[in-house]
């Protein structure tokens, strides 16, 4: 009866072991995790009244390993939007800090806010109706040097983002 039971066992042994996930392991590659962008410009504003913050609540959380980049659209050049990664720093014409947007985030919100002197007296061009994104990226790529996470159309080609499916979040 005991050669019964430990063959018997062998054989459940050998059925379990067939049950796997299918995920390439190799190279520590996840290659069912996606990146994904989110686009905030309602409510995206840095008065006295809210403490010079915003805060970006996530349509999902994320996980914790995911890395949050942030970038603010500073602008448009021909017809083209440019996107400067957080946190962005201006400066006095003496080199002496004058303001820059910052943020903190969980795996379910971003805060994003200005810090530096005289926040009333920055132009509201910089205070109110910012657009901001929010772009989750699976957390082991970030050892990967090859990518500049500065620039935004680097990171949306390397990323195989699909503009065409940002979420635009309304809060």
């Amino acid at each position: 009866m005991k050669k019964f039971t430990l063959v018997l066992a062998f054989i459940a042994m050998l059925t379990l072991k067939g049950c796997t996930v299918n995920e390439d392991n190799t190279n520590n590659i996840d290659n069912d995790t996606i990146s994904e962008v989110w686009e905030y410009s309602n409510n995206v504003n840095f008065l006295f009244s809210n403490n010079y913050t915003s805060t970006l609540i996530f349509p999902h959380p994320t996980f914790n390993s995911d890395m949050i980049l942030l970038y603010r659209l500073d602008g448009v050049v021909n017809g083209q939007d440019i996107w400067k990664i957080m946190p962005q720093t201006f400066y006095f014409n003496d080199g002496t800090l004058d303001f820059r947007y910052d943020f903190d985030f969980t795996n379910t919100e971003a805060l994003v806010y200005l810090e530096g002197f005289d926040l009333e007296g920055i132009s509201l061009a910089f205070r109110t109706n910012q657009v901001v994104r929010v772009v989750v990226v699976p957390g082991f790529f970030g050892k990967n040097n090859k990518i500049d996470f500065k620039d935004y159309k680097a990171v949306v080609k390397a990323f195989d983002i699909d503009e065409s499916k940002i979420i635009k979040v309304q809060q």
